[in-house]
């Protein structure tokens, strides 16, 4: 069971027997039913569903429109205070954690985690429709052109990336620092406390998973509007229903292809694919099209977009006649949109990002994304505008009625139009296998309990999802399409708007006690200097010896073999004859090869005292490497808390030393929760965190 399933105290026995990635039943048969029936609902009776959808999404965007609109503008602000702040250095992971993907292929993955075709299908169709028709004041006018571009920059920029890296920080954090599961449930640990293990955790994980659904499907019914355009013009058939279901049909092909046959460095393959076909496709717009006017218009309208961005953000239209009925079609679709989209994508950052620090997280995911969806938005919105502004009023109708027609149209507008549309019907068709395979897996996670965040649900379960979703996708093609994916999509993302808030209450609690944590360590740091440095009474002959140590992978080894572990053991035994409920584990470390020794005592209701010893590998000075080495390499033996390593080496000492250190890190843990407590701030915000692996000793 996972770590939220357990009592604190009896979790990490539990948690050292690795399971693997179990089915949430509850979950799984809830959510699905709730897919289900509303696909059965919406085929069956396709005018009465549209019809209720409707009513309830008019109802929303008069009454709760400004909800959407204040939770996005505190989520904008919540990320920024985190990337700002000091504890924008603490990792995703411990402090002694780095990264695993070089910086460019990180944003890479960025990019192709949440980006998806539909914004292909709103970047020609928004601008023309934001100029034909603009939310406030006249159409067609200097000031409409001016402000087309720049609201669809605005549905596509910071708002949906700041939801990304809340949920995807939030959940990175609590797993690979304190080793939850990654899920959205672990994120409201800290406010919810044991009840997220049972009914309220399950309801939980029900809402994140309904809502990613809907949005997976809504990006997929989008796609096949779209692609069914590019595939009639290529191959000569016939757009409409039966086309469009076909392709839903070779999206699930595909998953279940990846799935069983284990090709995970496919959808990898594809990703990668989807990045270069769309800057090529791109490349192709800028130097074939309007060049000039391109580039002087991206920037003007990144201008505008910076200078405008707060009272965009905060804007509701309560002035404006049809205001509500505006917001319900595009910014409230939008923010509903990338709220549904949040948890899927934002699991699979997490699952990208450990050892990132908070700050270059969050930086990123609003920067980088961000300009790329601006290039996207503004070479193609730009390249419609001016066919537009040159007098091409039936393509400005064309792309407004019929927008997937309208995408289509601009590309056989350029040189070598046979190439481009293939090129762009490329792009789509990788957009929309992105979403589709990475859709499934990340839905089998939320229906399941994974204690590693490393691992994934089961592939029958990622099959039944994409299943679930097509169905879903056929459901409201049949219903209506676009309007319909829109409409449900604002319906059902409304109670993930709640766990958004939650999420960030949540999380500034754990975020206080990161830095509770940090004061602890300046009184413990203290403490061990009345003792003369980091191990207690240390000889200067000790002291001298290991200036210029630098032992090798065997001497490192033998050290804790012959006196770490005694030690430790000695320290559980004293520890069990106290009272105290403690444990002592071997974890095998894959990296150096030499077995790490952890010591745990249990605290009822309150933050374990952990004591880790671990070998380091660690570079030899300059100075230090004419000692006839044979490797510029040595080990340490480092003291690692629940959060890093302490920074300090015992090679060298007496199994004594190790004793009274121990003794010292303890009475500094207990000053820490003293200290805690005294400034209110809890210190049951996580469970204990045991080994991942390992055997008792």
């Amino acid at each position: 069971m996972s770590i939220i399933d357990q009592e604190p105290d009896t979790a990490p026995a539990e948690l050292n027997k690795d399971r693997g990635p179990r089915v949430n039943w509850r979950v799984l048969i809830i959510a699905a039913a709730i897919v289900i029936a509303f696909s059965i609902w919406a085929m069956l009776a396709p005018t009465s569903a549209k019809g209720t959808m409707k009513t309830v999404v008019f109802w929303i965007a008069e009454n709760l429109g400004w909800f959407y609109v204040v939770t996005v503008t505190a989520v904008i602000g919540f990320v920024l205070w985190v990337a700002l702040s000091k504890v924008g250095s603490v990792r995703m992971g411990p402090d002694h954690s780095r990264p695993q993907y070089k910086l460019f292929t990180w944003v890479a993955y960025l990019f192709a985690a949440g980006v998806g075709i539909d914004m292909l299908f709103y970047s020609v169709t928004e601008p023309i429709t934001q100029y034909m028709k603009p939310p406030a004041g006249a159409g067609q006018t200097a000031e409409a052109a001016h402000e087309a571009v720049v609201w669809t920059m605005f549905h596509y920029g910071v708002a949906g990336w700041a939801m990304y890296a809340l949920l995807g920080m939030a959940m990175g954090y609590f797993a690979y620092r304190w080793g939850m599961p990654l899920s959205i449930r672990s994120a409201l640990y800290p406010l919810l406390g044991k009840r997220v293990r049972g009914g309220l955790g399950d309801a939980i994980d029900i809402v994140t998973l309904v809502g990613t659904v809907f949005g997976v499907a809504t990006a997929m019914g989008i796609g096949v509007v779209l692609l069914n355009v590019g595939f009639a013009i290529m191959f000569g058939l016939e757009q409409g229903l039966a086309l469009q279901i076909a392709l839903v049909i070779v999206a699930v092909v595909l998953t279940i292809a990846a799935c069983t046959s284990g090709v995970d460095k496919a959808i990898r393959w594809i990703a990668e694919l989807n990045i270069w076909s769309a800057a090529a496709l791109l490349l192709y717009i800028l130097v074939t099209g309007q060049t000039s006017f391109l580039l002087n218009s991206l920037v003007e309208n990144i201008g505008r977009f910076v200078f405008t961005l707060p009272e965009r953000t905060l804007q509701t239209f309560a002035y404006q006649e049809g205001g509500s009925e505006w917001m319900g079609g595009w910014t409230l679709f939008f923010w509903a949109f990338w709220l549904a989209w949040g948890p899927f994508v934002g699991l699979f950052l997490a699952r990208i990002s450990r050892g990132r620090t908070l700050r270059e997280f969050v930086i990123a995911a609003i920067t980088f994304p961000v300009l790329c969806d601006f290039l996207v938005v503004s070479i193609f919105g730009n390249s419609a505008m001016h066919e537009v502004l040159g007098g091409n009023t039936a393509f400005a109708q064309l792309a407004v009625d019929s927008p997937e027609q309208g995408w289509y149209a601009l590309l056989g507008m350029f040189p070598g139009a046979p190439l481009l549309i293939g090129l762009g019907t490329l792009s789509g068709m990788l957009f929309y296998l992105t979403s589709a395979n990475s859709g499934a897996m990340m839905m089998s996670n939320f229906s399941s309990t994974i204690q590693n965040p490393s691992q994934d649900g089961a592939k029958w379960l990622r099959i039944f999802w994409a299943l679930v979703t097509a169905l879903l996708t056929i459901a409201m093609l049949v219903a209506g399409g676009v309007t319909t994916m829109e409409y449900a999509t604002l319906i059902f993302a409304l109670p993930v708007t709640i766990i958004a808030w939650l999420v960030m209450v949540s999380f500034t609690k754990a975020l206080r006690m990161e830095r509770t944590e940090r004061e602890g360590r300046v009184l413990r740091r203290q403490s061990m200097a009345v003792h003369g440095g980091h191990v207690a009474d240390r000889t200067w002959g000790q002291r001298l010896a290991r200036i210029r140590s630098y032992p090798s992978k065997d001497e490192a080894a033998r050290f804790i073999e012959v006196t770490a572990q005694p030690a430790l053991a000695e320290a559980l035994e004293e520890f069990t004859k106290q009272g105290h409920d403690a444990t002592l584990d071997t974890i095998p470390d894959e990296n150096t090869g030499v077995s790490s020794h952890v010591l745990v005592v249990t605290i009822p209701d309150h933050r374990d005292f952990h004591y880790q010893l671990q070998a380091v590998e660690a570079s030899v000075p300059k100075f230090g490497r004419g000692m006839h080495r044979e490797s510029d390499v040595y080990y340490r033996v480092e003291v690692f808390a629940q959060t890093g390593s302490e920074g300090y080496d015992l090679m060298g000492v007496t199994q004594q030393q190790i004793m009274e250190d121990v003794l010292v890190r303890y009475e500094a843990h207990l000053g820490f929760l003293a200290f805690s407590n005294e400034y209110d701030h809890p210190s049951l915000i996580t469970p204990p965190v045991p080994p991942a692996t390992g055997s008792p000793v």
